[in-house]
């Protein structure tokens, strides 16, 4: 197992659950019950030793609030909880070099689109951050930067080598949802977390779900960037895995703690409307911003995006951006109408043409991984016009459930 992880990455083991491991919290784990029979499969990342205990370095799926941000420890050597008893591994084949894609063709029925040709798929209702009130406690970057002194070009996916950029989402699936105000502003606080932190384990990717259950701007129907900062700033967001992405409303917009971060077990609901056997997480992280406000102007979102990451901003998305596959898109309307929000995060030049590099929220599979380039200064698209920030913090806040909340819980439930 050592030798598979260190040449060639991670591998994945069975296991046998136990209460003790589900109640675990932190530290080397050593189950003395002897269960092995094999429940549950997780995956070995590493190893280690501590106080002459040596230990295995284990990510479970349950949720990054549980154990040590989703991982756990447990003693090596001994076969403890059967871990080193039925193990598999791939290698995986090189698709990216050549960027090789899915060549599975849909039947005709599959690939036909089901909305009209009148941009209603891409657009989302976004309400301008203009409209709510700022809270600027410090200087703005471009007050104590020069943009003649910033680089022709600054992509956050690859700094020195370093990608800072958290992972992309779509929010049309499982089905249709208006949250693009949610997700270009929850990605771009994850990747100013992963910025202050230097890119340090554990990944952050924070919840859109928890956005819209808490109405934090708006809803599935649409609704306001700025919410979502001043929420951040007051609330805080919990991480993904409290709140996996739904793509709909829920049947009733409480905020309370279980629409916030929430854990189920067996069995699982036998019927539509069915809650199951769920129960708010009395403990989990959420990630705070110390100020927020709008920026606009290409020399001052580049300021901006230098200085602390990447910026959320407002688009027209039109049919022609809806059907963009790569390259430096343009499209300059006279009177162009915003309609949807994307991330900003970065700038480059080819061929002696300045872009923008956005991160839209439509899958991987569209434009370039997901990604796109928009020329800069003619002001595509109104991308310089409307565009929002907030600064973060480096470490999350703990949030405990109180009795109060859990009362609102079985209210919900009921």
């Amino acid at each position: 197992m050592i030798n598979e992880i260190y040449q060639r990455g991670p591998i994945t083991c069975a296991i046998a659950v136990t209460e003790e491991l589900r109640n675990y919290t932190k530290g080397i784990f050593y189950d003395k019950t002897g269960r092995v029979e094999e429940d549950h499969d997780i995956s070995v990342t590493g190893w280690g030793e501590e106080n002459g205990v040596k230990y295995w370095i284990v990510r479970n799926s349950w949720g990054s609030y549980w154990g040590e941000n989703g991982t756990f420890r447990v003693i090596r050597g001994v076969n403890n909880l059967g871990i080193e008893h039925d193990c598999s591994w791939a290698t995986p084949t090189d698709t990216w070099t050549k960027d090789i894609r899915n060549e599975t063709k849909p039947t005709l029925e599959e690939s036909k689109p089901k909305f009209s040709l009148n941009n209603e798929r891409s657009t989302c209702k976004r309400e301008s951050p203009k409209l709510l009130p700022e809270d600027v406690t410090s200087p703005r970057p471009h007050e104590y930067l020069n943009v003649k002194d910033l680089p022709e070009s600054w992509d956050w996916r690859n700094i020195s080598g370093v990608n800072y950029v958290s992972w992309s989402k779509n929010q049309h699936i499982p089905t249709y949802c208006g949250s693009c105000w949610a997700q270009g502003t929850t990605s771009s606080i994850a990747d100013r977390i992963n910025i202050v932190r230097n890119r340090t384990w554990p990944d952050i990717s924070l919840s859109p779900q928890v956005i819209i259950n808490c109405q934090a701007g708006g809803s599935c129907n649409g609704g306001n960037p700025g919410g979502v900062y001043s929420f951040a700033k007051t609330n805080g967001i919990p991480e993904e895995s409290c709140q996996n992405y739904l793509a709909k409303n829920p049947d009733h917009f409480s905020c309370s703690a279980i629409q916030k971060c929430m854990d189920c077990t067996h069995p699982k609901a036998q019927k539509p409307g069915d809650k199951g056997n769920c129960w708010a997480t009395p403990k989990y992280p959420v990630w705070k911003v110390t100020q927020y406000g709008s920026v606009s102007g290409a020399d001052h979102m580049k300021a901006e995006i230098f200085a602390r990451g990447p910026i959320s901003c407002g688009i027209d998305a039109t049919l022609k951006l809806d059907a963009y596959t790569g390259g430096i898109f343009s499209e300059a309307k006279l009177l162009p109408e915003i309609n949807h929000e994307i991330a900003v995060v970065g700038w480059g030049k080819e061929n002696g043409v300045e872009y923008w590099i956005g991160r839209n929220s439509w899958g991987t599979y569209w434009g370039e991984s997901g990604f796109f380039r928009i020329q800069m200064h003619r002001n595509n698209l109104a991308i310089e016009k409307d565009c929002t920030w907030g600064a973060v913090e480096k470490d999350p806040h703990i949030v405990t459930v109180t009795a109060e909340e859990k009362v609102d819980i079985e209210q919900l439930l009921a």
